[in-house]
């Protein structure tokens, strides 16, 4: 194959690519989405095996069929609610190849630069590396974290900020030694140093993060798999891989930036760590009073929803958790076959990563015209007669606007306290991701209904006959 029938099959996986971005960008949409991308891919794969590779099919082949297998298998196992630890695992292998290609790109091959394309192509390895174990590692923490494997809380050192900005200094004073020493034939051992900082770097950013900037956390790590994927194309004179890795690492930067305002957040705030708080624990914001706490059972709340008119359906991750995301389509599906009018209100951070109710709701067939995210439905709650919260906490939470040093103060929520009746579904009292406590719980027109969420709705469900 030549060159430039190469370079044609790669600039139609790009398109592919951008068809794929556009298309996951609506839920309507997603699943044409993902075939653009799985067409990209394999678009691209081809044009790589036929017109570049030259040499090792049998090492390229054996790791496409193990690499395949892993992932075919990982795709028939993993759960729904599993979702968000393996975008984080995955994005793991991305930093982690691209740690590899860098140090078998300086370690086993003779480029033949000299001068300035020497030192650009030795910055691209730096880089790559750089932003390859930084991302490796802080993955790993996410997915230890969203697994419930460790903590979801803040691990907020003493002049963490000092000691990022020493990490950095130190990154950037190794890479101008290993440009120099690489120049005679050297460099090996800063760029091991440099790494090794990266992975602490890594580790130290996303421990430092709290449970409830999570979305953040996968979006933003989405971003620094798609510059570690640049950085590799850079390294292997890729073109494609660059295009792909710039699309990714871009989108990601955006949607991060879509999930801080979300959250009425800045994006360093978010790195810098800890939701608001200047400890190693959130603060847990205003405990309310249990006796003010009303306790009802599914028939209770089955009597609710159907005397009412306008219902509001207000998903979270003890949905996800519970897997009742089809219980809640069959009950969407009889209050509207009762005339009742049913509409779902997502929040942009509801779960843990973005869009994560989307696909639990788009797994379960809900109509994709009754979803509509907060700042659409935000002002319809006085109209409302129930809102149904299924396991959703700081989203819906009142402290955000009542409480001014809640740790949350300020992050735009679902104001749901504002209709008339909310039936919240809870195992216990708990407080949510961010350890802030729920003002919601206590209020006169909140009904508490306790217990496991897929048990709870099947008990509502039998009473809606």
């Amino acid at each position: 194959m030549s060159q430039g029938i190469v370079s044609v099959a790669y600039i139609g996986a790009t398109i592919m690519f951008i068809l794929a971005l556009g298309g996951l960008s609506q839920p309507e949409t997603s699943r044409r989405g993902n075939y653009f991308g799985m067409f990209g891919m394999l678009l691209a794969l081809l044009a790589t095996i036929i017109g570049i590779v030259s040499d090792n099919y049998f090492i390229l082949f054996a790791g496409i069929a193990i690499g395949g297998s892993i992932g075919l298998l990982v795709a028939k196992k993993v759960k729904m609610t599993q979702m968000p630890e393996l975008v984080a695992i995955l994005h793991s292998l991305v930093g982690l190849a691209a740690v590899l290609v860098g140090f078998a790109n300086f370690i086993g091959h003779d480029t033949g630069l000299a001068g300035i394309d020497k030192t650009i192509h030795d910055i691209e390895t730096y880089l790559g590396v750089l932003i390859g174990a930084l991302t490796f590692s802080g993955s790993i923490v996410a997915f230890l974290k969203l697994s419930a494997r460790i903590s979801g809380k803040p691990m907020l050192l003493p002049a963490r900020h000092w000691l990022n900005l020493a990490l950095l200094i130190g990154a950037i004073w190794l890479g101008n030694i290993f440009v120099g020493q690489s120049a005679l034939g050297g460099g090996s051992w800063p760029l091991v140093m440099m790494t090794i900082i990266a992975l602490a770097f890594g580790v130290h950013m996303v421990m430092a993060i709290g449970g409830a900037d999570m979305p953040v956390v996968i979006s933003m790590l989405n971003s620094y798999s798609g510059w570690a994927a640049a950085a590799t194309g850079f390294m292997l004179n890729n073109d494609l891989l660059i295009v792909v890795g710039a699309l990714v690492g871009s989108s990601g930067a955006i949607l991060s930036y879509i999930m801080c305002r979300a959250m009425n957040r800045k994006f360093i705030a978010v790195i810098a760590g800890g939701f608001g708080t200047s400890s190693g624990a959130p603060a847990a914001g205003v405990e309310g009073d249990a006796g003010n706490i009303i306790a009802i059972d599914g028939a209770e709340a089955a009597d609710l929803l159907l005397n009412a008119k306008e219902v509001m359906i207000i998903p979270g991750y003890g949905m996800a958790v519970a897997q009742a995301q089809h219980t809640v389509h069959e009950i969407t599906r009889k209050l509207r076959e009762k005339k009742i009018n049913v509409r779902f209100a997502i929040h942009p951070v509801a779960g843990r990563m973005p869009g994560h109710m989307n696909v639990l709701l788009a797994e379960a067939k809900v109509p994709y015209d009754i979803v509509f995210e907060l700042d659409e439905v935000n002002d319809d709650f006085p109209e409302v007669d129930v809102s149904l919260v299924i396991g959703a906490n700081d989203i819906v939470n009142p402290a955000a606007q009542e409480v001014p040093d809640s740790p949350i103060a300020g992050m735009p929520v679902l104001e749901c306290w504002k209709g008339k009746t909310t039936i919240v579904l809870k195992r216990s009292m708990a407080t949510g991701y961010a350890g802030v406590d729920n003002p919601l719980f206590y209020k006169e027109n909140t009904r508490m209904l306790f217990g496991d969420a897929r048990e709870s709705l099947d008990g509502v469900l039998k009473n809606l006959d």
